[in-house]
């Protein structure tokens, strides 16, 4: 019987996106550091380094001291091949609704090969839409409906407890199929999809937002892979050139 694969929590990040107290970031990597997880990032927040995160770390100051700080959480998903966003709220933005375990299994599957991240938002607004759009799929922790908001540290407690247990009660890893893209390259799709839309006139440049959220579940509900990307840039970019040769005949 094979023992758990380590590398497997190596690839998984947790990311705090506009953490407000610098006291939750402390507490959020006490919980990482005892279920075995280190990565943290940290995407805008008001206050970092601060003596009471390191306070409220109580001897987890190193998983703070090895923190990543990005001004974007498009840069700190930028390397990743699936981030899961955490929210107790219901939204449409997202493809696909997971309770903790289902999402540990996900993301444990996810890290024999690639970067992940499970992704929490600001302690009194969580995730916005517009960072859930960068997301794969929405976790929310089953908690009491009348009383449903979870302390920032508890969630991440929650979440890393799930990746662990299952982490030790699993042998048999399972490799992804193909080599997913990562969220760089989904975004940068994107970016090329709705450029490419607005140059055939089938989007408004003026106000794309509706469309490109339906377009971005639409895509997030395959998981595509890196070939698959680079398939679709490749017709964008057809579809580019045949217009530019269109409008060049016209004119001439």
């Amino acid at each position: 019987m094979t023992q758990p694969n380590p590398q497997a929590l190596d690839r998984i990040r947790v990311v705090l996106v506009r953490t407000s107290h610098p006291g939750n970031i402390g507490a959020a990597a006490r919980a990482m550091k005892t279920m075995g997880l280190s990565r943290l990032h940290l995407v805008a927040p008001a206050v970092f380094p601060n003596s009471q995160a390191d306070a409220m770390a109580s001897g987890a100051t190193d998983v703070l001291a090895g923190a990543r700080v990005y001004a974007t959480l498009a840069e700190a998903l930028a390397d990743t091949t699936l981030a899961l966003g955490v929210s107790a709220r219901r939204r449409d933005i997202v493809s696909e609704i997971l309770a903790p375990g289902e999402a540990a299994s996900r993301i444990l599957a996810e890290a024999q090969g690639a970067e992940v991240a499970l992704v929490f938002g600001n302690e009194a607004s969580g995730l916005s839409n517009e960072e859930l759009e960068q997301c794969q799929g929405l976790v929310t922790i089953p908690a009491n409906p009348d009383y449903s908001s979870l302390n920032l540290a508890a969630a991440v407690q929650v979440l890393s407890y799930e990746i662990r247990r299952q982490w030790l009660g699993r042998f048999e890893w399972l490799q992804p199929e193909a080599e997913m893209a990562s969220n760089g390259e989904i975004e940068r799709f994107y970016a090329h999809l709705e450029t490419t839309l607005a140059e055939l006139d089938f989007l408004n440049p003026g106000s794309p937002g509706r469309l490109m959220s339906k377009l971005r579940r639409l895509f997030s509900r395959t998981r595509l892979s890196r070939e698959e990307v680079n398939i679709l840039r490749g017709v964008l970019s057809a579809a580019q050139a045949a217009k530019a040769a269109g409008t060049r005949r016209h004119n001439s």
